[in-house]
């Protein structure tokens, strides 16, 4: 399974690199807001060094919704780096985007998905990746990794390429129980990822083995 990163914070982005297990990247006009990236020069210019710091996709968000609109946006994303991957909304407009991009050699990644059914549409459109959004169908009193493991069940029957992206992970499980389900790539925060570090058995044993250490000396 990838690891992507969910931020357009470089320095969270240059640490996940540095840890040696960074695959990619998604970004969304929240997280660039959050970080202080505003007008569509900065956008772009930001979206090109994290460009420069990963060497895998660079998922970068639409935010029109209706097809001329996601085209044209699309086509700017696109060029400003080969790994950039457009992030499209699942609606009609969208998968019918989503389409046009595929025939035309447009990586993307369809976000917002929430059921099987979507994913189906996504990938007959032919994206790249699909994005279940696994956190916010937990807060509706569903299982989101459920879903994760029917619709890689689907595409794995049905012999579709796209691969399946969990999306809106909450917690270091999330990132396990979406291996276990078979998820191509988990997105999450920098924090889920340092989390799968941390047990208090790893922490007990290595202050015994420095404090064994310490007696060698």
């Amino acid at each position: 399974m990838k690891f992507f990163i969910d931020t357009a914070n470089l320095d969270q982005i240059k640490e996940a690199h540095d840890m040696g297990i960074l695959d990619g990247v998604t970004t969304n006009p929240s997280l660039m807001a959050k970080e202080g990236i505003k007008g569509e020069e900065a956008i772009m210019a930001h979206y090109k060094a994290i460009c420069e710091i990963v060497d895998g996709p660079v998922s970068a968000e639409v935010i029109s919704t209706d097809f001329d609109g996601i085209i044209a946006e699309g086509q700017i994303l696109a060029k400003i780096h080969e790994n950039i991957v457009v992030k499209v909304p699942m609606i009609k407009e969208g998968i019918k985007a989503i389409k046009w991009f595929t025939d035309n050699g447009i990586r993307t990644n369809c976000t917002l998905v929430f059921s099987a059914g979507q994913a189906i549409l996504a990938a007959k459109a032919g994206a790249t990746f699909v994005s279940p959004f696994i956190g916010r169908i937990d807060d509706s009193s569903w299982d989101g990794v459920d879903l994760i493991e029917q619709i890689v069940d689907i595409y794995n029957a049905q012999g579709f390429m796209t691969e399946v992206l969990a999306a809106s992970i909450r917690n270091p499980l999330h990132i396990v129980r979406c291996a276990e389900a078979g998820a191509d790539v988990c997105t999450c925060p920098l924090s889920s990822i340092l989390g799968l570090l941390n047990h208090p058995l790893t922490d007990i044993g290595l202050a015994k083995f420095l404090e064994d250490a310490k007696s060698l000396k």
